[in-house]
């Protein structure tokens, strides 16, 4: 069984900082893609960051400059460093992962989620 644990949400002020990690554990033979995805209140899920296998990353506009996402091959685990941060990124932030299992058929995951509330 394959899961994606997400931590470091919680509640932050406007222009401060926080760390996102999300550990990958399980029956795994490799990971490829992997990536972070938020989703405010009424609003669809929106990619966040994605980072590939060779460390190629890719941003959504209204976070580049101020997030970071890295990764760690031999850990399984990927993390993303939100720095300035506004009010406008309040929402749930969701770790994902394009993963091949020892037994059983690549698939993507998603972890189950950590809230980012951003308010004075």
């Amino acid at each position: 069984q394959v899961q994606l644990v997400e931590s470091g949400g919680g509640l932050v002020r406007p222009g401060g900082s926080l760390r996102l990690s999300c550990a990958a554990t399980g029956s795994i033979f490799t990971i490829y893609d992997m990536g972070w995805y938020r989703q405010a209140p009424g609003k669809q899920r929106e990619l966040v960051a994605t980072i590939t296998s060779g460390g190629s990353t890719n941003y959504a506009d209204s976070v580049k400059g101020r997030f970071t996402i890295s990764r760690n091959i031999a850990e399984n685990t990927v993390d993303l460093q939100m720095n300035s941060l506004k009010p406008e990124d309040t929402a749930v932030y969701y770790c994902n992962a394009d993963i091949v299992r020892l037994s059983g058929p690549q698939e993507w995951f998603w972890g189950q989620g950590t809230q980012v509330p951003v308010s004075s």
